[in-house]
């Protein structure tokens, strides 16, 4: 039996049986401690919440994301982020005001404000308005896999299209990346794994 997203729709396979499934959804939780450690897990159903939970505490949710994204990327640089981004972008989104930059943060914290942000300036130039879109990254993702990376920069370039969070969205972000939901999901996990390696 797989992690189940109901909201979503998707599921996540197991690194083993035994891991996720029967056991994780039997075992009571304690309601005088609440899961404040699932925060990247907010607004998931509470049964992934608790499967993620019981793969962390038996010290197994580095193996299974490590089995399923096996391979880091050599994104390393602005320059380089710039080009990753903007090939995404030239590909589906032609139409959309360019992209003007596109940059790692240091500053950006995945916890406190978010995965990644985009900005958007209008410009006056001679008697026209110009669009300049841009786009930061959290320097924390030049050590994700290389489908974490994407899975962030398409939610950016989503925006470049779509403002608000809605169905239409969302389905940009499934066009240009058809696993979103499940990327997205296991971008929170992995977070949520380096945090339990930097205490």
């Amino acid at each position: 039996m797989g992690l189940s997203i109901v909201k979503r729709k998707r599921i996540i396979p197991a690194l083993a049986p035994h891991h996720i499934g029967t056991n994780a959804q039997t075992q009571a939780r304690d309601p005088h401690q609440p899961m404040s450690s699932l925060h990247y897990l907010t607004g998931y159903p509470e049964q992934i919440q608790q499967q993620a939970k019981a793969l962390l505490n038996q010290g197994q949710l580095g193996d299974y994301l490590q089995q399923r994204y096996p391979d880091k990327h050599d994104i390393q640089g602005d320059k380089a982020l710039f080009q990753y981004a903007n090939t995404l972008k030239q590909q589906y989104l032609r139409k959309a005001p360019p992209l003007g930059k596109a940059n790692y943060d240091a500053k950006l914290k995945t916890l406190s404000q978010a995965l990644g942000m985009h900005t958007r300036q209008t410009r006056i130039h001679g008697n026209k308005l110009r669009s300049h879109n841009s786009l930061r990254i959290a320097s924390q993702f030049k050590a994700a896999p290389e489908a974490f990376l994407r899975m962030i920069v398409v939610h950016e370039l989503a925006h470049f299209k779509e403002t608000d969070h809605n169905k239409a969205f969302y389905q940009l972000c499934s066009h240009m990346a058809p696993n979103y939901h499940q990327l997205e999901l296991d971008t929170r996990l992995w977070l949520l794994w380096q945090d339990t390696l930097n205490r």
